[in-house]
């Protein structure tokens, strides 16, 4: 696959402290990242072939999976919420899932990026997961993806918030983020897209929006919701 050519992606809005002071883990991405270097993101990445082998101890609720499934593969409706929990691993060191007696037994039989995650005791689970954002990179950008995102509230992590020791070093400067600071950072412009989205769906958290979709297509900028 060319590196410019179009590929699935999942990105996670860890909330945390909802409704309080809800705050949201980012990183910054490094000087020299191919894709929007020195900015903060959320953690996400491209779906990985072997998401699709590993198994979901629960998807997300009916609705959100009929929109994730809509103008796409319905198929890639699980691998792509695999993605976004295996990246909030690989990324941040946190566990995103269900503590299970039957996890570190399944752990020699995963793909070898998810096995670390099997050994500690939790199978992944989109329980309290929304999908709530989607978005494909312009053409002629270095890298361009199709990427969903998911927000989910922190009581959702198994392990510690604030131990990001298994973190891979992808995202430095990791830290949980008052929402009303959030601007205040080096974001990408379709982040403060997100971020807008997320607090209106605080304020009204009845609302149920259907989900922003925008993508080009001949040659135009285009939105409409799913």
């Amino acid at each position: 696959m060319n590196k410019s050519d179009l590929r699935n992606a999942a990105t996670v809005v860890l909330l945390r402290d909802r409704e309080t002071t809800p705050k949201i883990l980012m990183g910054q991405r490094g000087a020299k990242a191919a894709f929007m270097p020195n900015k903060f993101v959320f953690p996400g990445g491209a779906l990985d072939k072997t998401d699709a082998d590993v198994p979901l101890a629960r998807v997300l609720q009916p609705q959100c999976m009929e929109r994730l499934r809509m103008d796409a593969d319905p198929r890639l409706a699980e691998p792509l919420i695999l993605a976004a929990i295996r990246e909030v691993w690989e990324e941040t060191g946190l566990l995103l899932g269900e503590a299970s007696d039957k996890a570190a037994a399944m752990a020699d039989k995963v793909p070898a990026d998810w096995r670390n995650f099997f050994a500690h005791g939790v199978l992944p689970s989109g329980a309290g997961m929304r999908f709530v954002f989607r978005a494909v990179t312009p053409p002629g950008r270095p890298r361009r993806f199709d990427a969903r995102f998911f927000v989910v509230d922190a009581d959702r992590v198994v392990s510690h918030l604030d131990d990001f020791s298994e973190a891979c070093e992808e995202l430095s400067h990791l830290q949980w983020i008052p929402l009303a600071e959030a601007r205040g950072f080096d974001l990408p412009f379709i982040t403060e897209v997100v971020l807008a989205e997320i607090e209106v769906d605080l304020k009204y958290p009845e609302r149920n929006a259907r989900v922003p979709y925008f993508y080009n297509d001949e040659g135009r900028s285009n939105f409409r919701r799913l």
